[in-house]
C-alpha cells in the first residue's frame, strides 16, 4: 500500500469542508416544505385577488412599502400607487395564471420566480391580448405576517 503524499493529503483535507457543506445543504431545514406551501398559497391568493379586483384582500397581502418593477418599465413605489392602478382598471384581467418555477427561502424572506400568463381587459394595456411574462415576487414576514414586498415582471410575449 502506498503512503499518501503530502499533496494528496492536502487535497483530501481541502475537500472535507466542501463535502460537508454539500451534505448539509442537501438537507432541507425543518419546516421548509410547510413554509413553501404557505407562501405558494398566499401567492395564489394574491393573483386571485388581483384577478377579481378584491382591493381589501390586496391591501392585506401587499406591504405598505410594496415596490414593483412593472412590465411598463416603470417602478411603482408604495402600496397606494399600485392599488390606484387596480382601482383605475389599469390592472384588469379576464384570466391570470401564475406558474411558480423556483422558491428560495432565506429566513423571513421568500423569493418566487416563474411565468405568468394574463389576458388583459378593459383599460388595461394590451386589452384583449394574452400576455406572457417572467416574474419575481419577494415575500417578507414582518410582525408575524407574510406580505408581498417587492415584485418584478417582464413581458416576454403578446398574442
Amino acid at each position: 500500500m502506498k503512503k499518501p503524499t503530502r499533496l494528496r493529503t492536502t487535497m483530501l483535507l481541502a475537500l472535507i469542508p466542501l463535502l460537508l457543506a454539500s451534505s448539509l445543504s442537501a438537507q432541507a431545514p425543518k419546516g421548509t416544505a410547510e413554509l413553501e406551501q404557505e407562501i405558494r398559497k398566499l401567492d395564489r391568493a394574491e393573483a386571485a385577488a388581483v384577478l377579481v379586483t378584491d382591493v381589501p384582500a390586496i391591501e392585506k397581502l401587499w406591504a405598505d412599502d410594496f415596490t414593483v418593477n412593472a412590465p411598463n418599465n416603470k417602478v411603482l413605489m408604495g402600496k397606494p400607487d399600485a392599488i390606484k392602478l387596480v382601482r383605475d382598471g389599469i390592472l384588469d384581467y379576464s384570466s391570470f395564471e401564475r406558474d411558480v418555477e423556483a422558491v428560495l427561502i432565506h429566513g423571513n424572506t421568500v423569493i418566487l420566480m416563474g411565468l405568468e400568463t394574463v389576458k388583459a381587459k378593459g383599460k388595461a394595456p394590451f386589452a384583449g391580448q394574452t400576455v406572457r411574462r417572467r416574474f419575481t415576487n419577494i415575500w417578507m414576514k414582518r410582525e408575524g405576517q407574510w406580505q408581498l414586498t417587492a415584485r418584478q415582471a417582464t413581458i416576454i410575449s403578446r398574442e
